[in-house]
C-alpha cells in the first residue's frame, strides 16, 4: 500500500473496522465504491473572446443517511484518489456528527487565479447547469472547499434557482449571510475542533488550562481554532503557514494582530507582536524564533494541531513527535504507518472525522434554516454546535472503550454502526 494514498488508506481503515463489527457484506461493498461519478465538459467564452473548455466533476459516495453533501474545489491538480477519499470521509464524518447527510465531493480542474471574476462566474454557472439534475436540497448539497467561497456558492444558488424556477437557497451551504448563509459558519470548523478537544480532555480527566499548542496551518480553520483555544485558556506557542511560521514559548496573545500581519506581508514568519506592533524587531523581546513546518511538528508541546495538509505526519516524523495529544483539523493528516507509531507511543489522536466535523454540522444548520425559513443567532448556532460535538465525543469514546481500541477506530465504529442501522431500515 502507498502510505500517502488517501483512498487506499481510507479503504484499509474501512475493512479493518468492518471486520470488528462483522459488517453486512452488502453494506461493505456499497461503502467500498461510489454510487456515481459525474464528469462534465464546460466550454465558456473568456473575456478576450476565446473559447476554453474546462472539466468539472461531482463524485457521490453514499446517501444512505440523507442527501449527498460535500465541497466544491477549484484547483488545477486534484487527484482522483484524493477526491474519492474526501467523499468517503464525508460519509463517515456526517455519520459521526449525526447529521442526515451522505458524502460527496467535486469541483473543476482550473486555476481560479488565472480567470477574471466574470470568467469565474460564467464557469460556475455553466457547471451548475451541467450538474443541476443531480444536485438539490434533497439530492446533493455542495459547499465551499479549496479556492471556493461564499460568493461562488451564491452563484450556484442563483443559477440553480433559475433552472428550477424558484428561490432554492438550500441547494448549497457556505453562502453569505445576505444570501441565506448561517451565522457562525466561518468559525464553525475551528470552534468545533476546540469543543471536541475540550470534551475529549474532560473524558480523559485532564486539566487543560495552560496546555501548550502548536498549530500547523493558519487558514480559516487554524486561525479560528487558535483564537478560541486562547479564549479557553490554552497557550498557543506556534503557528505556521505554507511558507513557515513562528515559535513563541511564552505564548501568542493576539491572533487578530497576527492575522493583520499575515494579510499585509503575505506570510507569518517574522510576526512578533508587542501590543499592536508586530515586527521581526520584536523577536528577542518576546523570546521567539522562526520555524519550518517540519520543525513545528516536532516541538515540545502538549497538543499538536495539523490544520492544513494531508500526510504531514508520517512514519519518518511520528517517532519524533513530543506532543501528548493530536487534534486533526486537516483531512487525512496522519498516515496509517504513523498512526501505529503514535498509538505505540501512547499519543492520543482526536481523529479528523470527529475533530473537523464542526463545519458540516453548521452546514446542516444552514440547510435546515433555509428549508424552514428560520434565522438563528450566532449564540444559538454555537450552543447547538457545542451540543453536537460533545455528543459525538461521547459516542466515539463509548465505542473506543467497548472495543478496546483507538479513538480513530472508535469514530469509524460509530459511523459504521449508524450507517448499518440506516441500511437495515432501507433493506
Amino acid at each position: 500500500m502507498n502510505e500517502t494514498n488517501p483512498w487506499e488508506r481510507s479503504q484499509k481503515q474501512l475493512k479493518k473496522t468492518a471486520a470488528r463489527l462483522n459488517l453486512n457484506p452488502l453494506l461493505l461493498a456499497l461503502l467500498s465504491e461510489h454510487a456515481r461519478d459525474i464528469k462534465v465538459s464546460l466550454p465558456i467564452k473568456l473575456d478576450n473572446g476565446d473559447i476554453k473548455i474546462f472539466t468539472g466533476y461531482r463524485l457521490q459516495h453514499n446517501n444512505l443517511r440523507g442527501p449527498y453533501k460535500g465541497g466544491l474545489r477549484y484547483h488545477s491538480e486534484v487527484s482522483d484518489d484524493e477526491v474519492k477519499a474526501l467523499s468517503f470521509w464525508m460519509t463517515m464524518k456526517n455519520a459521526v456528527i449525526d447529521v442526515p447527510f451522505g458524502g460527496s465531493k467535486g469541483g473543476i480542474t482550473v486555476n481560479p487565479k488565472e480567470l477574471s471574476e466574470n470568467e469565474l462566474e460564467a464557469l460556475t454557472r455553466a457547471f451548475t447547469q451541467a450538474i443541476a439534475d443531480v444536485i438539490g436540497p434533497e439530492k446533493d448539497i455542495p459547499a465551499p472547499d479549496v479556492n471556493t467561497n461564499s460568493k461562488i456558492m451564491g452563484w450556484v444558488v442563483d443559477e440553480y434557482s433559475k433552472i428550477v424556477g424558484s428561490d432554492t437557497k438550500a441547494v448549497a451551504t457556505g453562502k453569505s449571510i445576505e444570501l441565506g448563509g448561517s451565522e457562525g459558519r466561518a468559525e464553525a470548523t475551528g470552534l468545533g475542533g476546540v469543543y471536541s478537544l475540550i470534551a475529549s480532555l474532560k473524558k480523559l480527566s485532564v486539566s487543560y488550562q495552560g496546555m501548550t499548542v502548536a498549530i500547523q496551518g493558519f487558514g480559516n480553520v487554524g486561525r479560528h481554532a487558535a483564537e478560541f483555544l486562547i479564549k479557553e485558556g490554552f497557550k498557543v506557542v506556534a503557528l505556521s503557514d505554507s511558507k513557515g511560521g513562528i515559535y513563541i514559548p511564552e505564548g501568542i496573545v493576539d491572533i487578530v494582530e497576527v492575522e493583520k500581519f499575515k494579510e499585509s506581508k503575505g506570510y507569518l514568519a517574522g510576526c512578533y507582536c508587542i501590543g499592536s506592533v508586530c515586527d521581526i524587531s520584536n523577536k528577542e523581546k518576546v523570546g521567539g524564533r522562526d520555524i519550518t513546518n517540519e520543525e513545528l511538528i516536532e516541538l515540545p508541546v502538549d497538543i499538536l494541531v495539523p490544520a492544513a495538509l494531508e500526510n504531514v505526519i508520517t512514519h519518518e516524523n511520528a517517532p519524533k513527535i513530543k506532543a501528548k495529544y493530536i487534534l486533526e483539523m486537516a483531512n487525512g493528516p496522519t498516515t496509517i504507518e504513523a498512526d501505529e507509531i503514535l498509538t505505540k507511543n501512547s499519543i492520543q489522536v482526536i481523529p479528523d472525522i470527529l475533530a473537523n466535523s464542526g463545519g458540516v454540522a453548521v452546514s446542516y444548520f444552514e440547510w435546515y434554516q433555509n428549508l424552514h425559513n428560520e434565522k438563528w443567532d450566532k449564540d444559538i448556532v454555537f450552543a447547538k454546535l457545542k451540543n453536537k460535538m460533545e455528543k459525538s465525543v461521547d459516542g466515539v469514546f463509548e465505542m473506543s472503550k467497548k472495543y478496546q481500541t483507538t479513538l480513530r477506530e472508535g469514530a469509524y465504529l460509530l459511523a459504521l454502526t449508524r450507517l448499518e442501522k440506516a441500511f437495515t431500515e432501507k433493506s
